[in-house]
């Protein structure tokens, strides 16, 4: 409660919203967990009881350490918490280990940390201004904003059902971002260092943040038109950032470097002998290409013809696909630094090598920042999050979860629709036709998926068709909120060029 007193600033109604879905997460203790819990119980022991030199090379669970430094070092802090609710639980050898103690302290590790999420939440609230809205305090920019953060479906299921860390982690991006729109430009740079080295797959957004800094930090000056002044360009402020860098990676990496260790860290990071599709395709470019390319194999047509249709894939190349997507609104400010954030996360999750699903949060929630302010923003964000959101219902597959994320997403998208329809009411409709008819049609796909599929023949020869349509239903609509976002980015005027121009 010290935390949320804290991140709300004598906000009461921030306070309640806070309070409110903390709640729910202690309420979600007991649901089902998946291995991922397994996962991270195996990374307590790990940094708990064998030293340093051997964190990257223990295997003896198939869940081997394959985050960056900081967040093994975040393990080994919570283990240190962890030993006065179970010591068996810090014992490498207890594989799958669990009791009801263990449980609780791994639930609550990830609430407690939540609290920076909190925060940071809060301080993206006093940034962004949003469209001005009518006196009631539901129909305020901010309110809305931390609504749709706070309360975030894709959160609450991902780390306080099926069990991650990701909203600490979130938190030191949304904290950055602020940052930047504060002016503070060397804390946020400072903030996304940690990140990388707490979780690597944010390199994703590092293009973002690199032109970003270079432009708008680095170069002190604009011409009246809005183009660089190139004689601005300050050294000084670039070393100062080379240097935060270097502090941060020589602290995360530097006792691995002494032991002679890096090769065997880095190969842990990226696994690049992992298949280009995940065990459940995410619903991206590659889930569409793998379906196309399953079809063609069906009805008979050659292989090799479809092949040579398009390049061979590999990590290079979905590296090269995913980085599609810098525009030179990325240096207008930090909105517009935003706005290409989001085009690197989602660019690179249409594209990128063995992508989780869950990756799609990386573009959800910073997209919320840019929904309260412009109806195509929310448009899109509408469209996104109710595709991405749904595409993670497969990772509760148990009987007793079915209600739950029912609920919880219904809740969640009729407040999202309902509130920015209601900011933007002035304007015209949110969806046309077709998105409202695609947007609906999740609904017959659940049910045939969950109450009419299991009781086909289909279901014993072939389990994986349920998998199948939501993967592809669902890189339908991210591909079009991707291409809509990147079709708004290139003919939307940069903010503060003039009308002559």
């Amino acid at each position: 409660m010290a935390a949320f007193g804290i991140a709300t600033g004598g906000s009461n109604w921030f306070s309640a919203l806070a309070l409110g879905v903390t709640l729910l997460k202690c309420l979600l203790i007991p649901t089902y967990h998946s291995t991922d819990f397994e996962v991270h119980r195996n990374w307590l022991a790990i940094t708990h009881s064998l030293p340093i030199s051997q964190w990257y090379y223990e295997a003896t669970s198939e869940w081997t350490l394959d985050y960056p430094p900081f967040f093994a070092w975040f393990e080994y802090a919570l283990s240190h918490v962890a030993k006065y609710f179970d010591q068996e639980m810090l014992n490498v050898r207890n594989l799958n280990y669990s009791s009801s103690r263990t449980l609780l302290f791994q639930r609550f590790s990830v609430i407690f940390t939540d609290a920076l999420f909190v925060y940071a939440v809060h301080e993206c609230c006093k940034c962004i201004d949003g469209k001005k809205a009518g006196k009631e305090l539901t129909e305020k920019p901010k309110f809305i904003l931390s609504a749709l953060l706070l309360w975030n479906f894709g959160l609450l299921i991902v780390d306080h059902i099926h069990f991650q860390y990701n909203g600490f982690l979130s938190g030191l991006m949304l904290l950055s971002i602020a940052r930047f729109f504060q002016k503070r430009h060397m804390e946020g740079a400072f903030l996304f260092a940690v990140l990388l080295h707490f979780k690597h797959i944010y390199l994703y957004v590092a293009p973002a943040y690199g032109v970003y800094l270079l432009r708008s930090y680095c170069f002190t000056a604009n011409k009246q038109d809005g183009s660089i002044r190139w004689n601005s360009f300050s050294f000084v402020r670039l070393i100062s950032l080379g240097l935060i860098v270097f502090l941060v990676s020589a602290l995360s990496l530097g006792p691995f470097l002494a032991l002679n260790q890096l090769p065997q860290v880095f190969s842990r990071l990226f696994p690049f002998k992992r298949g280009l599709c995940h065990a459940y395709w995410a619903p991206n470019f590659w889930a569409l290409y793998s379906a196309l390319d399953k079809v063609l194999s069906v009805i008979g047509l050659n292989d090799k013809w479809f092949s040579s249709a398009v390049p061979t894939h590999s990590p290079s190349l979905s590296d090269s696909l995913g980085h599609l997507y810098l525009h030179s609104d990325c240096h207008v400010g930090p909105r517009g630094f935003l706005r290409c954030l989001i085009l690197c996360a989602l660019s690179s999750f249409m594209f990128g090598w063995h992508v989780h699903e869950k990756a799609i949060l990386l573009a959800v929630l910073p997209m919320s920042l840019l929904s309260v302010g412009k109806a195509v923003d929310a448009s899109i964000f509408l469209i996104l999050t109710t595709t991405g959101h749904y595409s993670l219902f497969p990772l509760l597959f148990t009987a007793p979860e079915l209600p739950i994320k029912i609920i919880l997403m219904l809740l969640f998208t009729i407040y999202s629709i309902s509130s920015l329809k209601t900011l933007f009411r002035k304007e015209k409709p949110l969806f046309n036709w077709m998105e409202t008819f695609y947007l609906l049609g999740l609904g017959p796909l659940e049910v045939f998926c969950e109450f009419v599929f299991p009781f086909t023949s289909w279901n014993l020869k072939y389990p994986f068709i349920p998998l199948l349509l939501t993967s592809v239903y669902c890189a339908v609509g991210i591909t079009y909120a991707w291409l809509k976002l990147y079709v708004s980015v290139l003919i939307d005027p940069p903010v503060g060029k003039t009308k002559k121009q």
